[in-house]
């Protein structure tokens, strides 16, 4: 189908197939358990309204778990004329773009400091964030000489946060949450912006607070306590221009902010 109204595409256009994996709580050992996991699984997808389904692959996950990928049919329309969009809101600068607004608004380097805070041990995407090396053939934080980067690593405390991030006179603080089970990304980005709103006392001058991950929603900033949500696929150079653009519009010193339309 063209247009507005589309349907998912498998074998052939149109078709409505669509594939979809999830874990049951049951035992994937013996024949008689294979057959009854299998049949599980199929009424689960019935459920869901694939018909017809099959079962493509199942894996026991242990002695009492089965992993499976289940393919069929589905009957539901896709109307896009009904997604929305978070349009980016602050334009792509060049390094030397980025440098020459933060020089020109602040006259010092922007500090920067970064951290996966809670329970969560995955650098990756904050190093690739920060470290001069970069991602996706963008240089880190650290590339740009009009910013002083922090990088506190892997399961930093909040508290730890905050009192590094004070004593470092941070402008802006970026936290990575990789980590999503039980939405703990949500509850350790909640508990962060609360912390920050805390020490800043009745001034309410704190850093800017910007998290970032694979499950993050781009338009829950508001909803979490934060200035600005990246989600997966962000590069360094995303976060370089909106740091660069909330400086421009704040001054010195960085103050929070929602609108930095420019």
């Amino acid at each position: 189908m063209t247009g507005q109204i589309v349907r998912p595409y498998g074998d052939t256009t149109g078709d409505g197939r669509v594939q979809v994996s999830f874990t049951l709580p049951v035992p994937f050992g013996t024949a008689t358990e294979r057959a009854r996991a299998e049949g599980a699984a199929l009424q689960l997808a019935a459920k869901m309204g694939l018909d017809p389904a099959m079962v493509v692959h199942a894996k026991g996950m242990g002695p009492d778990y089965t992993f499976f990928i289940v393919y069929g049919r589905v009957a539901h329309l896709v109307d896009l004329s009904q997604v929305t969009v978070t349009e980016r809101e602050f334009p792509l600068l060049s390094a030397a773009e980025v440098n020459l607004r933060i020089r020109s608004a602040l006259g010092r380097k922007l500090v920067v400091v970064g951290a996966c805070i809670g329970t969560d041990a995955h650098t990756v995407g904050i190093d690739a964030i920060l470290n001069v090396k970069g991602h996706a053939g963008e240089k880190g934080l650290e590339y740009y000489r009009e910013m002083r980067v922090v990088n506190l690593g892997s399961q930093i405390a909040v508290p730890e946060l905050v009192a590094r991030a004070t004593a470092e006179r941070a402008d802006a603080v970026l936290v990575s949450q990789v980590v999503t089970q039980r939405d703990a990304h949500l509850s350790n980005a909640r508990q962060m912006a609360a912390a920050f709103c805390a020490a800043a006392g009745p001034t309410g001058h704190r850093p800017l607070l910007v998290v970032g991950g694979p499950r993050f929603d781009p338009a829950a900033a508001a909803s979490l306590g934060v200035d600005k949500v990246f989600g997966k696929g962000t590069t360094p150079g995303e976060v370089a221009s909106y740091l660069a653009a909330a400086v421009g519009r704040a001054g010195a010193p960085v103050e929070p902010t929602t609108d930095l339309a420019s």
